[in-house]
């Protein structure tokens, strides 16, 4: 199962419908599974959050500027899903950390300096697994307390780092996919 990796030169905002099956396929024009990164806003009201703890609490999520991450893979569960997405920011944090940002991880949210650096979720759709990773760059707006990368890292780094981490997880991806058929079955 192969997967393409991507990183649009559009601007483009994230408002929370674009977390659906084939979006990528319909903006991008990718088939399969993939990840894109591109740069946008973000403002997702409660009716497109999938997360049941934040609707149910009424919340929303904003940040004048993000660098989005937005995942499509088909053919595994929603657990597997979930394992990506906490790799991928695990990789995400410890790139930051390579430039000396002081940067934690607590499941799938990154923090820099006290505030929020991201946002991340996975679901499933009857097609695929969707994945959704934001970190901001101005957290302009956000409803928690927010930190970003702008003003902190220079846009080139912060491209450098966004291709380092989609050219490391095509890597990744590729090597789980050997890992899975060069091996011997037990009987």
């Amino acid at each position: 199962m192969s997967l393409t990796v991507f990183r649009s030169p559009e601007n483009i905002p994230y408002t929370g419908p674009e977390l659906r099956p084939h979006f990528i396929l319909s903006r991008f024009k990718i088939e399969g599974s993939s990840l894109v990164a591109f740069y946008g806003p973000c403002r997702v009201e409660t009716a497109h959050l999938v997360d049941w703890e934040d609707r149910l609490a009424s919340d929303h999520i904003a940040a004048k500027e993000m660098i989005h991450f937005l995942g499509e893979f088909f053919g595994i569960t929603l657990r597997e899903g979930v394992w990506i997405q906490r790799h991928l920011v695990q990789e995400a944090g410890a790139r930051l950390r390579a430039h000396g940002l002081d940067v934690s991880r607590d499941g799938d949210d990154l923090f820099l300096s006290g505030g929020k650096l991201s946002v991340s979720i996975v679901t499933a759709s009857p097609v695929s697994v969707l994945l959704h990773l934001g970190i901001n760059i101005d957290p302009a707006g956000a409803p928690v307390k927010a930190s970003g990368l702008g003003g902190v890292l220079g846009t080139a780094v912060i491209n450098g780092i966004i291709d380092d981490l989609l050219n490391g997880f095509e890597r990744e991806w590729a090597s789980v996919q050997r890992a899975t058929v060069k091996v011997k079955p037990v009987i």
